[in-house]
């Protein structure tokens, strides 16, 4: 039995279907925030996910895996039913922090939450959270150390905006500057290729970016996934 089993007609090919959590809503009926780690899929976002899954429903998966808060996992459990596949929690894929608000003043809110991906660097933090480094460097490790794990070809993983961000920056070759150039939307795929050979990485190519099933040509997306989160912050005393 070959344990590392090439994608059919390559030597040493993996795929990864690196997908973002669907739709769900940060704060309360009165605009207050709400604790991010509870945050649930709308019933927009359950409709992504079941729209990722019927894309993906073809797809011969061997794994499914999220960051293990409810919004990924419920977007990967139907994903995963369709495979009958269990679900796998791996919470070095959890999402990039922000500090408290109240930590940030208010004027500076919209550079450091909105618009904060555009000033990654190595020694930077996410609106006073995270640093960006820190983030970068487990979620990379996670995935590298995935990659070169025996029996599996295709894998679905359901990770979060920044996350994917930083993951896509890597698959490219790319640093901290280039997070803010990898859109994500709610309940899209990214499709990615990794050639693995005797435990190396051998080369990294990316075949899809920011595909959203449920709505493929993205009518009335217009705003970026960080100005529809953390638009009513700026707002906020």
């Amino acid at each position: 039995m070959n344990l590392f089993p090439p994608l059919a007609g390559t030597v040493a090919r993996r795929r990864l279907y690196l997908l973002r959590h669907g739709h769900v809503t940060y704060y309360d009926a009165d605009g207050k925030p709400l604790n991010p780690k509870l945050a649930a899929l709308t019933g927009r976002g359950r409709e992504e996910a079941q729209a990722a899954a019927t894309l993906l429903a073809g797809v011969p998966l061997d794994r499914v895996l999220c960051s293990g808060l409810a919004r990924t996992r419920q977007t990967a459990e139907p994903i995963a039913e369709r495979h009958g596949l269990a679900v796998e929690h791996h919470p070095a894929f959890l999402e990039i922090r922000a500090g408290r608000l109240s930590g940030i003043p208010k004027e500076s809110r919209e550079a450091a939450y909105v618009y904060g991906f555009e000033t990654a660097t190595e020694g930077g933090l996410f609106a006073g959270g995270d640093g960006f480094a820190a983030v970068r460097d487990r979620a990379v490790s996670a995935i590298e150390a995935l990659v070169r794990q025996p029996g599996w070809t295709h894998l679905a993983l359901v990770a979060h905006d920044g996350v994917n961000r930083m993951l896509l920056a890597w698959a490219c070759g790319a640093g901290l500057s280039a997070l803010s150039a990898f859109e994500q939307d709610y309940g899209c795929i990214n499709i990615v290729d990794i050639d693995v050979k005797e435990g190396r990485i051998l080369r990294r190519m990316i075949r899809a970016v920011n595909v959203t099933p449920a709505n493929p040509v993205k009518i009335g997306l217009h705003r970026s996934s960080l100005e529809e989160a953390f638009g009513p912050l700026l707002d906020l005393d």
